[in-house]
């Protein structure tokens, strides 16, 4: 079904939908293991910014002291195994419950994690050129525009900060997703679209390449990383990646 929500009920109606996600179990929000996290402190890390495939490591500045904001990023995931690989991490999500699996996991493994909860594209709380580098694996399919996602990025960013984003192939949202989820691929939609399965679901926006390419060059990135990857299970698996990830840079001025 298509949306006719408003912005405050679409962030209101998410923030209750990954609630329940965290309240069910939902892989995105399982807190990784004290194994994981004691490994990174021993130099031992991977995150993902796509469902399978790690990020590679030349895509990060050197991690120790690093400042980094963990964009649209709870779940005790990400932002524990950064913060226990030697950076200085900052959790910001939607999601309260999600907040609480970071700061249960940086209880339990005595880390340095601040959470904050807003919307990813107001980050009016930070201030101009806090972050030296931003982690936002797949979430910005929840918000229905991303160039706010994207400027705000930019200005939090420093100079020649890195952002490390992660996010749905478009086309996958042409298909009907109830019919997905029983393994058949039928063609519905027309894109871009908005939609729901349920009342206690996510509402997804399927936004466009154009928007999360070039929206981050219109930001005023520079881009230079690229990979895709796919879904862990389900039809698509089959036949194509689902995922994309880039790696693109704050640069105020060009030699």
């Amino acid at each position: 079904m298509k949306t006719t929500k408003t912005n405050e009920e679409i962030v209101l109606h998410n923030k209750t939908a990954w609630n329940k996600y965290v309240q069910d179990g939902c892989c995105y929000t399982k807190p990784v293991g004290k194994e994981v996290i004691e490994a990174a402190k021993n130099g031992e890390w991977d995150v993902i910014l796509t469902p399978i495939k790690t990020v590679p490591k030349e895509w990060f500045p050197k991690i120790q002291g690093l400042k980094i904001l963990c964009l649209a990023c709870g779940g005790g995931q990400q932002g524990p195994i950064l913060a226990a690989a030697g950076a200085d991490v900052t959790v910001f999500d939607n999601s309260p419950k999600q907040l609480e699996q970071d700061v249960y996991v940086a209880t339990r493994d005595s880390l340095r994690i601040k959470t904050v909860e807003g919307d990813m594209r107001d980050l009016s709380c930070f201030e101009n050129e806090e972050f030296d580098l931003i982690f936002h694996p797949v979430s910005n399919t929840f918000v229905p525009e991303i160039l706010p996602v994207w400027k705000e990025a930019y200005r939090v960013l420093k100079d020649n900060g890195v952002l490390l984003s992660g996010f749905v192939n478009p086309f996958v949202y042409i298909f009907d997703s109830g019919k997905m989820d029983l393994n058949i691929l039928e063609v519905k939609n027309k894109l871009p679209c908005s939609e729901c399965l349920s009342e206690e679901s996510a509402i997804e926006f399927s936004h466009t390449l154009e928007t999360q390419i070039a929206g981050q060059i219109q930001a005023g990135f520079i881009i230079d990383g690229f990979y895709e990857d796919y879904e862990k299970e389900g039809p698509l698996a089959k036949y194509s990646p689902s995922y994309i990830a880039t790696r693109a840079k704050k640069i105020l001025t060009l030699d």
